[in-house]
């Protein structure tokens, strides 16, 4: 029997596959990257997910909200996100904008009722609800984790350093993944992009691979938090 034929990830009269550039090795490194891992974020080197993080049976999604649920009841109250991001570094301004937009952007999406409640509470058993469109496809609908989705961001964008993401790159990126029409998305996927970048960067102005990864499963925020009982917080 002879070799399999190559698989082609670039044609010729459509440029931009060729300067977006897809993995395609992705299954030497890691057991079936295509398929959607519900409970862990994996990539290739990684590929148990993040060690020592707990997913408490949660999906990814849910993950990455739950470290904002302070008190663990599965609602989230933008108080508890207010304190959230106050521990994770950011100061009460950007504490507080970050706060409200996130809950009157997410709230209604995730409640389980018709009737919105005055609160603004965010549901981390329905968060998957309130995905938005013009992202990089890393979370699937239902919230599980898209390993190839996420290698192909660093693969398509990461043009300077090989695993990191400048500032241009993280624009060009969000630029580029905006589906037609799609305003929300667009301004969700900037804001949410800047502030990891905010959180995040090294001292070079690159957001690592890593950082990006342990933001999907939520447990860079908590890694954050602990850093931040330490030496001088982010943006004070």
């Amino acid at each position: 029997m002879g070799s399999k034929p190559a698989i082609i990830t670039v044609a010729e009269k459509a440029p931009i596959t060729a300067a977006r550039k897809v993995r395609d090795d992705l299954d030497t490194k890691l057991p079936k990257p295509y398929v959607p891992r519900a409970v862990v974020a994996p990539d290739t080197e990684n590929v148990k997910g993040t060690w020592g993080h707990e997913h408490n049976n949660m999906s990814v999604l849910q993950q990455h909200a739950a470290f904002f649920d302070q008190d663990g009841d599965g609602i989230i109250y933008p108080w508890e996100t207010f304190r959230g991001f106050r521990l994770i570094g950011f100061n009460p301004i950007a504490s507080f904008v970050f706060a409200l937009l996130v809950h009157m952007a997410m709230s209604y999406a995730t409640s389980p009722t018709w009737l919105p409640s005055p609160f603004f509470p965010i549901y981390v058993q329905n968060i998957h609800k309130a995905k938005h469109g013009s992202d990089t496809g890393t979370y699937d609908t239902e919230g599980r984790y898209v390993p190839v989705n996420f290698e192909n961001i660093f693969s398509k964008y990461a043009r300077t350093v090989p695993d990191k993401l400048s500032r241009a790159e993280i624009w060009h990126m969000t630029q580029s993944s905006r589906n037609a029409f799609d305003i929300f998305g667009w301004i969700a996927s900037k804001l949410e992009w800047g502030a990891l970048y905010i959180l995040a960067k090294d001292d070079e102005g690159y957001l690592s691979k890593e950082a990006v990864r342990r933001c999907f499963d939520g447990s860079l925020f908590e890694y954050c938090a602990k850093v931040r009982k330490g030496p001088a917080a982010k943006m004070d």
